[in-house]
């Protein structure tokens, strides 16, 4: 039998450090309580400790423990507070941050990738990283042009560390369950991280996306995409941008600039596909800027929704029912674009006709910001939108009724990632503008 490397056996015994580690802290609270400790306190404790453990050991990871851990950082609005507070502050840092390579390996996929003469394209590079992501690392430098440059480092070995990761992480399921206090899907969120995680180690796939969105994008007013100088398999040379990270204007950003973040990005969101056909589909905090212009600069372009078409032309017109109160066209709307599946007999009222109610009731708070001139992202709305739309009887009905092609259920994931991170920012911004300048129907003509 082969031997497993040194490195994989480690990350192996760090995950499989959390259930024993969680069992004994619940032992000595426990013990605590056997002994007059107040339970609430010995509560506190316990979450904290866990959590103190679980992103040590997601911060020693890289592939797919560091990618659960970041999309579930976006989602954290979406929890109960007592279950995410002891939480945030450490989820957040794990939205741009990770364990480095040392340099001696970096250098070693430089030379592979750009060949050994690679200081001659690099006169300067940073040995230390700007920035350590799931499956890769940033470092600052400068072309042999003159230009400064972001260069992205793949780790090595990391589609065997995504592989190991997503297996750790499904047979941990009822720790992250209770982790998530039973808010979130996590076998679901697991199988659609595990597809995404995999598209991004192509990084001349990247490359390509990147190249498409800036230029798309190039000289726009509002956003700003950095140039691909060089790519290959397992390195990226873009153009460096300077800017105000996201997670920052989300801890400690002034209101107008939290406001002037949040509209950028509901307004980019439904601009790239129909400027370039995509849409960037990793909407987490370390992904954005706010540059001293005002504009967005936007990274990381691994994870895309490809669509050549733009957005589907039902998805205006369904989320304009929705805001009118008439569940019956949105069901006309979806059994059209043949998203429908047959009726049953058991949904139709008393005089034969169907009921669709449920489509209301899983979406209406979805399309709660499309209703007003201005709306206010906050955490408690974003908590009960989701459990509408995912946890809640007439979610059951959508999901046994409804058949999304995966291209779309993509697009509604991103969707709720964005209504996240506006949750987060607590953004008062005039989304309706913004749907009815880029989703396709969502105005009635006339």
């Amino acid at each position: 039998m082969s031997e497993l490397p040194k490195g994989m056996v480690r990350r192996s015994l760090s995950v499989a450090s959390l259930p024993i580690g969680l069992a004994g802290r619940t032992a000595f609270g426990l013990a605590r309580r056997l002994a007059g400790g107040a339970e609430a306190t010995i509560r506190t404790e316990i979450e904290e400790r866990t959590a103190k453990q679980l992103f040590a050991v997601i911060g020693e990871l890289k592939g797919g423990a560091q990618k659960f851990a970041q999309v579930l950082s976006v989602m954290e609005s979406a929890l109960p507070e007592n279950v995410v507070r002891p939480y945030r502050a450490a989820l957040t840092s794990l939205q741009e941050s990770g364990p480095a390579l040392p340099a001696r390996t970096v250098h070693g996929v430089l030379r592979e990738q750009l060949g050994a003469d690679w200081r001659k394209l690099l006169p300067e590079f940073d040995d230390r990283p700007v920035a350590c992501a799931s499956i890769g690392q940033v470092h600052r430098g400068r072309w042999h042009d003159g230009t400064d440059v972001a260069v992205k480092v793949q780790h090595p070995g990391v589609a065997e560390a995504i592989a190991s990761d997503f297996g750790h992480l499904t047979r941990m399921g009822w720790i992250l369950d209770r982790f998530t206090g039973g808010e979130v899907n996590i076998k679901e969120m697991l199988t659609e991280l595990r597809e995404r995680t995999v598209e991004e180690l192509d990084y001349r796939q990247e490359a390509e996306s990147q190249a498409a969105f800036a230029e798309g994008f190039a000289d726009d007013p509002d956003f700003v995409v950095p140039r691909v100088v060089e790519g290959t398999d397992r390195v990226l040379v873009s153009q460096w941008l300077d800017g105000v990270p996201a997670s920052t204007v989300m801890a400690e950003g002034k209101q107008e600039d939290r406001d002037r973040l949040g509209l950028l990005l509901a307004r980019f969101l439904l601009a790239g596909p129909k400027r370039v056909s995509l849409m960037h589909a990793d909407p987490h905090a370390g992904n954005f800027r706010l540059t001293d212009d005002g504009r967005l600069g936007v990274l990381d372009f691994g994870s895309v929704a490809r669509l050549p078409d733009g957005l589907a032309p039902w998805i205006g017109p369904v989320m304009r029912a929705c805001v009118d109160d008439d569940p019956d066209r949105m069901a006309t709307v979806m059994r059209d674009a043949g998203l429908l599946k047959p009726e049953k007999d058991e949904d139709k009222k008393e005089d034969g006709a169907q009921d669709f109610g449920w489509l209301r009731g899983s979406m209406e708070l979805l399309a709660q910001p499309l209703a007003t001139e201005v709306f206010t992202f906050d955490r408690e709305w974003m908590r009960e939108a989701v459990r509408r739309a995912t946890l809640s009887k007439d979610a059951d009905i959508l999901r046994s009724r409804v058949q999304m092609p995966a291209e779309h259920a993509l697009v509604q994931r991103v969707w709720m990632g964005e209504l996240a991170m506006l949750s987060q920012l607590g953004a008062t911004i005039p989304f309706r503008a913004e749907a009815v300048e880029g989703l396709p129907g969502f105005e009635p003509e006339g």
